[in-house]
């Protein structure tokens, strides 16, 4: 690649014109008469309430009350209200409405195990399954506002899980299928839950993995009436504690398979999905039930461009935001959801192109992270199978490089297939800049800032910043899908996003655009850690490392990783008491595999004699990060103790690394 292609990379692929009159966002434009996308982004950010109305209106979005106002700002852009006076649920949208209008017969779910079994739902079923575990719930006591944590893989029944949940008014806690319990009882525990929905076991790489039993230590020490609701997935044997478990088949044995969906305020709560910072517990995210109902219509309607009877493969997690897109996003649309078990690369190295064939599916969704892995394998494991049915693919997680980007697109995409890729995050409900089938498309990039939120790339004091200048990425309106605060604390809330730049949302990442008016995201701007997509606080890691009682002190840094993005890099301080070893090494690692999950098994763990600290005596760990990959440590004038910077490097940089 020359270096004029580095800084501005050429266009590799222009919409057809058919696929643009025929799009979503054609129509959309169309019914509110602007010309071209520019102008549809100008007019959302001129007019907000005209533009989400307009959004309703295409969308069909039901009500049981219609709202009296759309959208409120009277106490600041932070606390924005929306819906004002309506009341719904988002269930009535997903199913209700598909079965009244006759299509109970359309396929909502195509799901194949790992072994290569296959289960398929129609609407109708999976209403019918929602109801009967809905009203189980209810006969537990459990309604409007009472959180629920759903601890599952990715089957059949975990979209009735969170279509039950949402029925009856409760919210949804979607928790990490590979969590530790640990990081299961912190989310449970901050969400005051008053039950969790979990497995038996589930399949994962020829491998049975024990879901209950983590749960279960999860549960230890949180309020005895919590009730534990176990799908029989595998017929694994399993511990059992009488009165508080509970099977799911005699939870659901005999009831209704119609149930009157609860309505609740349009604004009230629907999921907390819980995404780390860089210090402190979890933050608690807040999605309402049309919040998320209209972002999403919003990005996979209008940026994906899909439409009913279209069908979306995107292996992810329901603790993760994509999960719960993928669920409530195809059945929003009338599409169809399609789960796999287990991972993308096994039992065949090409499994997701295998699933992508036999599922007929049009929209393919890809973390770079993963890309990068089935790169290693040979191409005729993408070239066996036929991709030709997609129309569709989206990317997210974390920014791709060049190399992986065009072998996704030149391989899988055949440079026919448009690849959008979606940067967002679970604080705003889905994206902020996405592609489009009206953008041309440049390795890497992104089309352009989805309208109604007021993107932009700004420098320290919100000033907008020109091309080929990188700043933080930005909101300047408030938007559904935004987070309503978080979950009982709303000082943590403005001073994560709203204090940095006041009058700004700022999201954490770096950005630029480049002349053509196309955006990259340049990776995060603050110290969470992403790992193939999957977000942790250091804090919490640090955590579970000082928690042994093995450490004097801990930090935790992210650092660049060819592929996941990002790796665990721990620099910790030993106790006199518990010299470096191989067994303590071990001990730490255990810790953090138990607590965070095995995604989030450090690359290193590495033991120096000092941490970098500010006067206040709070751990520097971009100068902990610096000193591990190289780069400059930046402004030091906060820091008590220069000496430590020396210190590390002797360590990280040393031939032999001490154990």
């Amino acid at each position: 690649m020359s270096d004029a292609e580095a800084q501005d990379p050429p266009i590799v692929w222009t919409p057809d014109p058919a696929q643009v009159e025929a799009s979503n966002l054609t129509a959309f434009m169309r019914q509110v008469g602007v010309a071209d996308f520019n102008a549809l982004v100008k007019l959302a950010d001129r007019d907000l309430e005209r533009f989400w109305g307009e959004l309703i209106r295409y969308s069909g979005l039901r009500f049981v009350r219609p709202y009296d106002q759309l959208v409120d700002v009277a106490n600041g852009i932070e606390w924005a209200e929306w819906f004002i006076g309506g009341r719904g649920n988002i269930v009535l949208n997903c199913l209700d409405r598909h079965i009244r209008a006759g299509h109970g017969g359309e396929q909502a779910i195509d799901w194949e195990g790992e072994t290569g079994h296959r289960r398929a739902w129609s609407y109708a079923e999976l209403a019918a399954e929602t109801a009967k575990l809905a009203g189980g719930l209810q006969s537990l006591g459990i309604g409007p506002g009472d959180a629920v944590g759903l601890y599952m893989p990715m089957c059949p029944e975990i979209v009735a899980a969170w279509m039950a949940i949402a029925k009856i008014g409760a919210i949804i806690v979607p928790l990490y299928s590979g969590f530790g319990a640990p990081a299961i009882r912190t989310r449970l525990e901050d969400s005051d839950a008053k039950a969790i929905l979990s497995v038996d076991a589930t399949l994962r790489r020829g491998k049975l993995v024990a879901m209950k039993p983590v749960a279960d230590e999860a549960l230890d020490g949180l309020p005895g009436n919590l009730r534990h609701i176990v799908l029989k997935l595998s017929g694994h044997p399993i511990p059992w504690t009488e009165g508080r478990d509970l099977w799911w088949h005699d939870l659901v044995a005999d009831r209704p398979e119609t149930l009157k969906t609860v309505d609740v305020e349009a604004d009230a709560p629907l999921m907390l999905i819980y995404t780390s910072g860089t210090t402190g517990k979890p933050k608690g995210t807040v999605h309402t039930h049309y919040g998320f109902a209209l972002k999403l219509v919003q990005d996979m309607s209008l940026c994906f461009d899909f439409k009913a009877g279209d069908r979306l493969l995107w292996m992810s997690d329901m603790g993760w935001l994509v999960g719960p897109i993928l669920v409530a996003g195809c059945t929003l649309l009338r599409g169809t959801i399609l789960l796999a078990e287990g991972t993308p690369d096994y039992p065949q190295p090409g499994r997701i192109w295998r699933l992508a064939q036999d599922f007929k599916a049009t929209h393919l969704g890809i973390a770079p992270t993963i890309a990068r892995a089935l790169m290693r394998h040979d191409l005729a494991e993408v070239n066996r199978y036929d991709l030709s049915g997609l129309k569709v693919t989206i990317s997210t997680g974390e920014p791709w490089n060049r190399d992986s980007w065009l072998w996704f697109f030149d391989n899988v995409c055949k440079r026919k297939v448009p690849l959008l890729n979606y940067s967002g995050g679970t604080e705003v409900g889905g994206g902020i800049l996405c592609g489009t089938v009206l953008h041309p498309l440049k390795p890497c990039a992104l089309g352009g800032p989805i309208p109604g939120m007021g993107a932009d790339v700004v420098d320290d004091q919100g000033r907008s910043l020109g091309p080929g200048q990188v700043g933080e990425l930005v909101l300047r309106r408030p938007s559904p899908g935004l987070t309503r605060g978080l979950w009982r604390d709303r000082a943590r809330y403005l001073e994560s996003y709203w204090e940095k730049i006041p009058g700004l949302w700022v999201h954490g990442d770096f950005a630029s655009t480049d002349k053509d008016g196309m955006l990259y995201v340049h990776g995060r701007s603050d110290d969470t850690i992403k790992v193939a997509g999957k977000r942790i606080g250091p804090a919490e890691i640090e955590t579970m490392l000082l928690e042994t009682g093995l450490l004097a002190e801990a930090a935790v840094v992210g650092v660049p990783d060819p592929i996941k993005g990002q790796a665990v890099v721990c620099a910790c301080v030993a106790l006199p008491t518990h010299p470096p070893s191989p067994e303590l090494v071990e001990a730490l690692n255990q810790a953090v595999q138990k607590g965070a999950g095995v995604a989030f098994k450090p690359r290193e763990i590495l033991f120096v004699p000092d941490l970098p600290k500010t006067r206040n005596m709070k751990i520097m760990r971009r100068v902990v990060r610096a000193a591990y990959t190289g780069d400059a440590t930046g402004d030091l004038s906060a820091i008590v103790n220069p000496e430590s910077i020396d210190g590390m490097r002797a360590v990280f940089f040393r031939e032999t690394r001490p154990l």
